[in-house]
This record gives structure tokens, sequence and C-alpha cells, in this order.
């Protein structure tokens, strides 16, 4: 290799032109003091001191300047070989996760045209929640997604499903291979379950961001032409769920709830927060929530209340007590009075939460 391509492949790595010439009139040396290595690299010495310090900090050479005059030794070729390769290697990895990062960022929305292929995003998605999923399936594929749900469940996800093409818990029951004297999963695999017995699309909302919509014909029909959608949006899962709540839940008939969580526990999904408190003041228990969160005022300032829930607004259990499909929402007993909170997205209670606390007092 000529000088001229070595100096060029050294520059590549941040080496600026008088660097390089500096370097590589070390490297005939091997070692020498600053004035041998200015003259041959055509640079005043105090640049060679300057420079010395810069490929040192790089490992291509070491200085010794406790010797007078200082001298300057070039390391090993493979040992800045290896150095380079370090540094290309962590920039590499550094590249791979911004672009990685940013390709998750762009694919908002994937065309599925395969039932199978439907059902493996269905259990991937479930699989990922973290803290609420809503979910409308016929009940034929709910083998193909049961453990996924069940594990949902067993991490504290509010799981809300609609279990379609069928009429009854007997019947979701058949559909699992469920036989007389077996224990029951529908608790198991969320935490309300109900039925309808018509045919819908099927819906999969996870968390605040992800989901799947597919109509009925793709799953019910391995030859259908009809595609889903898979797609991960924040602005669009409220939308999705807001469909899934206000059309389709109301229409179908609630057939099993899950035993109420242990408490204290805190939640970031509101709808949960309310689920549980619902649940525990129709068995009679006073419930105690503090919230962390803002005002929906003109100051929009962060805010703790806390007391007890006096009641609550919601549809996700019967009998339902909203006065619109996507109102969840708890009123608080304060010291100062009765504060309305809501979830993220709240617009007509005097707060909004970011973290709740349920206690039983």
């Amino acid at each position: 290799m000529d000088d001229r391509t070595l100096a060029d492949l050294l520059q590549r790595f941040g080496l600026s032109e008088k660097e390089t010439d500096t370097y590589l009139a070390l490297l005939e040396y091997g070692e020498a003091k600053a004035s041998t290595v200015a003259d041959a690299a055509g640079v005043s010495k105090r640049y060679v001191y300057s420079v010395s310090e810069s490929l040192a900090d790089r490992g291509f050479v070491e200085v010794h300047d406790h010797a007078v005059p200082t001298r300057i030794r070039a390391n090993p070729p493979e040992e800045a070989i290896e150095r380079l390769r370090s540094d290309a290697d962590a920039i590499r990895l550094g590249l791979e996760e911004r672009y990685s990062r940013a390709e998750r960022e762009t694919e908002q929305f994937e065309v599925v045209k395969s039932r199978v292929t439907v059902i493996k995003r269905i259990r991937s998605l479930v699989e990922g929640a973290e803290a609420e999923l809503t979910l409308s399936l016929p009940a034929k594929h709910l083998p193909a997604v049961r453990d996924a749900l069940a594990d949902a469940v067993d991490r504290g996800v509010l799981v809300l499903l609609v279990v379609t093409a069928v009429e009854d818990a007997d019947g979701v029951r058949e559909a699992l291979g469920e036989t007389e004297g077996t224990d029951p999963t529908l608790e198991r695999i969320a935490s309300v379950v109900r039925t309808w017995g018509e045919a819908m699309p099927t819906i999969l909302t996870v968390d605040t961001g992800r989901g799947l919509i597919a109509p009925p014909e793709l799953l019910r029909r391995s030859d259908s032409d009809r595609q889903a959608i898979v797609f991960a949006q924040e602005q669009l899962s409220p939308v999705i769920v807001g469909a899934f709540l206000g059309n389709y839940w109301p229409a179908a008939t609630e057939v099993s709830l899950s035993e109420p969580a242990a408490l204290p526990a805190e939640y970031e999904d509101f709808r949960h927060a309310v689920f549980q408190a619902t649940r525990r003041l129709r068995e009679g228990e006073t419930v105690r929530a503090t919230v962390a969160g803002r005002r929906l005022d003109e100051d929009a300032e962060s805010v703790e209340v806390s007391g007890r829930v006096r009641s609550v607004r919601q549809a996700m259990v019967e009998p339902t007590s909203n006065e619109f499909p996507v109102e969840n929402s708890l009123t608080i007993e304060t010291d100062a009075g009765s504060v309305s909170v809501g979830g993220q997205g709240a617009f007509v209670e005097d707060v909004e939460a970011e973290l709740t606390r349920l206690e039983l007092e």
C-alpha cells in the first residue's frame, strides 16, 4: 500500500493531514525526539508536541516527557488498530440503536393478509402488554392466545375481553376445551369476559399505542382476501379503544369477572384503578385513593389528592354508571371537599391522574 492510500485511510478515522504525516514519520523511526519528527514531517517542533498528545490520547503513540529531551514512541500498529476497532464497534452499536429506534418509530402500520399471521401478531402484542389490553376475538381462536392472556393477567394487566360468535360462558369454555369438573379458566384469562353471538371485527389495543384491527372475514375464512392492520401509533389507540368500549362492549354480555386485586396497589393505568375500586366498593369495602396528577384548569398545576372514594363512573362492569361511553372517574372525598378524577385525556373532571394508589380502610 502506498503512502497516499495509507494516509487517506488514517484520515477517515479522524486524523488531520498533519497528524497523519507526523504519525507516519514517527513510524519510520519507531522512537525519536520531537525535533527529528518535526524535520521529517515538515512541521514545527511545537506542533509535534501538540499532535503527539492527541495521538497519545487515541493510542497511537506514547510520549516520554520525563526524558530530556522528550522522546516520542510509536505504539505497535496492532495496538493502535485494536483501539480503532474498539471505537468503531462502539460507534456501530450506537448508530444501530439510533437506526433501529428510528425504524421502529417510522414503521407505524403493517398490513397482514394471513389468518395465521394475525393470530401470531395478537399473541406477540398480548405478550408485550404492561398495563391494559382490550381484545375481541372469535371463540374458536381463543385457545391460540389463552396462555398469553393468562400470563398478562398474572402480570397485573387489565384485560377486557369480548369473545365473539358464542352466546355464553359455557360456549367459551367449550371453545377452550373444558369439560365438566375442570377448573374454570375465564377468570384467569381476563379481568372481564363478555360474549356476543354476532361476528364483529377482531380488535386489539395494548397499553397506549399498539394494536390490531381485522375484519371478521379474515379470521372466519382461510381463503379471505381481506387484510388486517397492525398499528403502533399513540394518536390512534385512544380512538380504537373508544370505539371498542363505546360500540361493541355495551352490546356484549358479561359472563365473568376476576377477583379483585390485593390492596394496597399503585396504578399508572387509571382505567385499571377504576376497575379495582369498583370491585371493592361493590364488596361493601371502604377504599381510599391517593392520586398524583394535574388540575384541569388554566394553571394545570401538579396536585396530589387523597381521601375516601365516594363513587365511581365506569362502563367496564355491570351495572354501568357512566354518562358517556369512555367515562372512567373516581369521586374522592378530601378534607377540602369532593374532587373528581379522570384518566389520561380527561376533560370533564377536576384532576387528570398520572398515578393512583388504592388501599383499604
